[in-house]
């Protein structure tokens, strides 16, 4: 008994100590050696992971800049003997200093195979350590203050960026959806970077109603999403690529009822080609919309014909 007594009342004495003890030279968090002089770069990334893995020796600033210790012994008189950031020049460079903690990072692992990364695109075009204005602003993208992703990839992707802003678009100004959801801007083996093997699966991420597996499959539908749909924004209604029946007629241009395009003269039947004596009115005015009764257009379970057609 009096051993779990003596146990108990030194391990509340070593948390007491612990709580009025000053913390370590060289714990993390702590403020470097750089704020002395570098004060506004430092406030820049307190905020920040690398702030929080920084310490009195300024660890988190020598990894990316490298051995400061005798430029910190000459009080700054002394430039830094290995400053990584300052000699990169080419974009593989200028990656290699920022590669060489996050290599690891899972994102990351495909960064070398990326589009970004073959066209040139350093980290630092996306990312800026210290805050484009420098001072106490987050530089990486963790928080309210950070700039709007659609922004920071429009400034490249300029014909996307347009796309977003017509009539029917995904709501990525409106900021429900960010690029980053779609497309994995560090790197990936998939068509245009996006996160999924193939596009369909991409789409089916959110549109989970469309996936099926469907008794009655749309053959063009199951192939890719992209043959009728435009992701980013159209000028016509849930993003098509062209207006029914002109999208439908890319395929069916024949059938038990009359889908090839109007033409000049189709709009009436005429009697023998008299233009002064219509019989009546062409069923081509009637068949303007195949989802008047083609409703099931991504694939349907309903029994017989209706099913194969895709209709009601």
């Amino acid at each position: 008994m009096h051993h779990r007594f003596a146990a108990k009342l030194a391990t509340a004495c070593a948390l007491s100590l612990a709580f009025l003890w000053p913390a370590s030279a060289g714990a993390q968090g702590a403020e470097p050696v750089c704020n002395k002089c570098h004060e506004e770069s430092n406030d820049s990334i307190k905020s920040t992971p690398h702030g929080a893995k920084n310490d009195a020796a300024g660890k988190a600033c020598q990894s990316c800049h490298g051995d400061a210790t005798e430029h910190v012994a000459a009080r700054g008189k002394k430039p830094l003997a290995d400053d990584k950031m300052a000699k990169a020049k080419t974009p593989d460079q200028k990656a290699e200093a920022c590669m060489s903690c996050h290599a690891g990072n899972r994102q990351l692992a495909f960064w070398e195979s990326g589009k970004h990364a073959k066209n040139d695109v350093a980290c630092s075009d996306c990312h800026s350590i210290h805050g484009r204005n420098r001072g106490p602003q987050p530089a990486i993208h963790t928080t309210t203050q950070r700039p709007i992703e659609a922004d920071m990839c429009g400034t490249c992707h300029k014909q996307v960026r347009n796309a977003t802003m017509k009539p029917s678009h995904h709501p990525i100004l409106e900021g429900k959806v960010k690029c980053s959801d779609c497309h994995n801007p560090h790197g990936a083996l998939s068509q245009a970077m996006v996160k999924h093997e193939t596009v369909n699966q991409q789409c089916f991420s959110c549109h989970a109603d469309k996936r099926g597996p469907f008794l009655f499959g749309h053959p063009v539908v199951e192939e890719n999403c992209l043959t009728c749909h435009t992701p980013h924004g159209s000028s016509h209604n849930k993003l098509l690529n062209e207006k029914v029946p002109n999208l439908c007629q890319d395929c069916h241009v024949q059938g038990r009822h009359p889908t090839a395009y109007y033409g000049q003269n189709q709009a009436w039947i005429l009697a023998n080609g008299n233009p002064n004596t219509p019989t009546g009115p062409s069923n081509r005015f009637v068949y303007r919309s195949c989802l008047n009764c083609h409703n099931a257009i991504h694939g349907s379970n309903a029994p017989s014909n209706r099913g194969r057609y895709l209709i009601r």
